[in-house]
């Protein structure tokens, strides 16, 4: 359906600086800066390269957040320039990752698949809340739209999470746990990918003008 566009784009997309999106923002950032605390913690205490994986886009996702609600009440090219540094941090933190898991297969340890299973399912329940609030503004601007496409990232990086671990148990390797861990980097560069492509097309866009979706 069509909108009346002006300066920050056609109505019929979410607002980018109302006290929803605001308090949404808020309750994200405390919860992702939470549980980065618990699960790198559970990471390291667990061998998990998965786990720690996790707890790194948890980090990721708060200060995504964090600069979100800097740059709520700005014009649109100030909110996609933020959504570039996010997009292009994303995939930095996936490369990281990636490391991350190199190092883990080289060294040869075995998770907990107890401690990987338990903090999962509690990261999965964090997430999911987070992405359920989050959605209906996943057809917003680059900056709305990344933290969107990192919610929803992590809740599938969550149930990845919960399948490695059964894989651990079942195997009693640490293969699986490290192909998850693999796949949520994957997901991280491409969300990135995604990010910054929509933050470039949005500061080709004259002001007063409506971003392409």
């Amino acid at each position: 359906m069509a909108g009346c566009c002006g300066p920050e784009g056609c109505s019929s997309t979410p607002s980018p600086n109302t006290p929803q999106w605001r308090r949404a923002l808020w309750i994200a950032l405390a919860v992702n800066a939470g549980m980065f605390l618990a699960e790198i913690g559970a990471g390291v205490a667990a061998g998990s390269a998965s786990l720690q994986a996790d707890a790194i886009d948890f980090l990721g996702d708060a200060a995504n957040y964090g600069i979100s609600l800097g740059v709520a009440g700005m014009a649109l090219a100030w909110r996609a320039r933020a959504a570039l540094v996010k997009g292009w941090s994303l995939g930095l933190l996936g490369a990281g990752v990636l490391a991350s898991t190199a190092w883990h297969a080289y060294a040869g340890s075995l998770p907990g698949a107890g401690t990987m299973g338990v903090v999962g399912l509690l990261a999965l329940v964090a997430n999911a809340g987070v992405a359920l609030m989050l959605y209906r503004y996943r057809e917003g601007d680059a900056n709305m739209r990344s933290v969107w496409i990192c919610s929803r990232n992590d809740a599938l990086g969550n149930i990845a999470v919960l399948a490695a671990a059964a894989g651990v148990f079942g195997t009693g390797t640490a293969w699986p746990d490290l192909i998850v861990a693999t796949v949520m980097a994957a997901l991280g560069i491409s969300g990135g990918w995604q990010i910054v492509r929509q933050a470039r097309a949005e500061l080709r866009v004259p002001q007063g003008v409506a971003a392409p979706a």
